[in-house]
């Protein structure tokens, strides 16, 4: 039912009050109609008796107070959806920007849906192949997953997230794989650059994407991932399909999260940010998962810049801690010129044993996986020792796990933004990087696997 009124009683951008309400519920959508016949949308924040406190999604100039009229639609901010979202460009509120007609929806869904019942939770198994040696070989993202990108300013987060959103398929299956891009708070350069490698690539054909920019008002950044993901539920759960959720920035929602707040007067928790914010964060990535009974999917990657390079930040911490790991870029290995500048240490996929082996990727893969992580951390560790103690100090082992720490970085991290490898030429390329070193050092594989894929040239040398 709608209802309207024409008590405004304060503006404080972007929060409203409207005095004199009845029937009005929380998150109900509404718009402001002013003198002239401008519309402006707007959602409910707020009852406390006959007063709703209303967040505008525009901005407020211009709005008369006593010549406005506002009016309660009687539903919450919805998303049109159908099959004809694929290849299209959307802004955060779920409007075409691509010049296209708009879309005829099958039918609306309301944008906050609920988190993933855990009883009705399939377990992550089946492996996803990114073309990313560093996450295919080392830190295996598997259907389902959440596993976040941990970044930090300048870095080139967004050509990671590009190459991912491009090269991402599920192997051995003719199912239906789909991507959802959001990209939350960016510059219109930003914007461009993802719309255009896209189309460039015909990586659009597959690709929903919402894109709002940083001159847009916080408040559609706060709706922005979860058009996003509801466009992804259509799609994985009515429609079958396989998909792969990528929002960036993270840190962007959390910023305009934490002016809602501030604007609404609400005791700040951690650095000024909402005390819920755990739980808001958790709202948005528990929607990812598998569901019982169902053959679609949703997989996310959500990228966040970490303030001040630090991983103990509000933003990255709450995030750690709901998803299955993180993927880290390194400021040191981007200063090599290393691309992707991925730290394969601290970095981590919490479900990678369940998607890795035979009859998934190859039966040697948690073998190399585990002997690789092995002899990068001993190179590093040689490395540090020559800085301090000069070359003369090692022992002819240790050179040659340097030189490993060395040809792994250039060879196996830099692949560069245009590679997409198999994971058997990275299972493959891991073998040739261990074929630098003594057999007797390679204690994490089994001997028949040694026999049956070591490259043969390193066996006779």
């Amino acid at each position: 039912m709608i209802r309207e009124y024409q008590t405004i009683s304060e503006i404080a951008s972007p929060l409203m009050m409207v005095k004199n309400v009845e029937g009005v519920t929380y998150d109900e959508l509404a718009e402001i109609e002013l003198p002239h016949g401008e519309k402006r949308r707007c959602k409910v924040l707020e009852v406390d008796g006959d007063v709703a406190v209303v967040q505008l999604f525009e901005s407020a100039q211009g709005i008369n107070l006593a010549g406005s009229k506002v009016r309660f639609l009687g539903h919450p901010l919805q998303l049109g959806v159908s099959e004809d979202m694929l290849g299209r460009v959307f802004n955060g509120m779920g409007e075409p920007i691509d010049g296209g007609p708009a879309i005829l929806p099958e039918k609306y869904e309301d944008i906050n849906g609920l988190p993933m019942n855990p009883s009705a939770r399939a377990y992550p198994a089946e492996f996803i192949q990114t073309g990313v040696s560093t996450i295919d070989g080392l830190n295996t993202l598997v259907r389902g997953q959440k596993l976040p990108i941990f970044s930090c300013s300048g870095l080139p987060h967004a050509a990671l997230a590009a190459q991912i959103a491009r090269q991402a398929r599920v192997l051995g299956t003719d199912e239906s794989f789909a991507v959802v891009f959001a990209a939350i708070g960016i510059t219109f350069e930003e914007s461009e650059y993802f719309i255009n490698d896209f189309r460039r690539t015909g990586a659009i054909d597959r690709t929903v994407v919402f894109s709002n920019l940083a001159n847009d008002p916080a408040v559609e950044r706060i709706s922005t991932p979860r058009m996003a993901l509801t466009a992804a539920e259509y799609l994985a759960f009515e429609k079958d399909m396989h998909v792969l959720v990528i929002l960036t920035d993270i840190t962007n929602y959390a910023e305009a999260l934490r002016e809602v707040s501030a604007a609404k007067k609400e005791v700040p928790g951690r650095r000024g940010y909402p005390g819920y914010m755990y739980t808001d964060l958790a709202t948005l990535y528990e929607r990812a998962g598998r569901r019982v009974g169902k053959k679609g999917s949703i997989t996310m990657i959500p990228i966040l810049t970490m303030p001040e390079d630090d991983k103990t930040h509000p933003i990255p911490d709450l995030t750690g801690y709901i998803t299955e790991g993180q993927i880290i870029l390194s400021r040191e290995l981007h200063r090599k010129g290393i691309v992707p500048p991925v730290d394969v240490l601290p970095s981590l996929s919490r479900l990678k044993d369940k998607g890795v082996g035979e009859g998934r990727t190859r039966e040697d893969h948690a073998g190399t996986m585990n002997q690789l992580f092995s002899a990068y951390a001993a190179g590093k560790e040689a490395k540090e020792l020559m800085t301090i103690l000069g070359e003369a100090a090692l022992s002819e082992t240790d050179k040659k796990f340097a030189k490993f720490a060395d040809e792994f970085e250039q060879r196996y991290v830099n692949q560069g933004n245009q590679t997409n490898r198999s994971i058997i030429e990275t299972l493959d390329l891991g073998w040739e990087l261990l074929s630098l070193l003594p057999r007797s050092e390679l204690k994490r594989l089994k001997v028949e696997q040694i026999e049956k894929y070591m490259p043969k040239k390193a066996e006779e040398e």
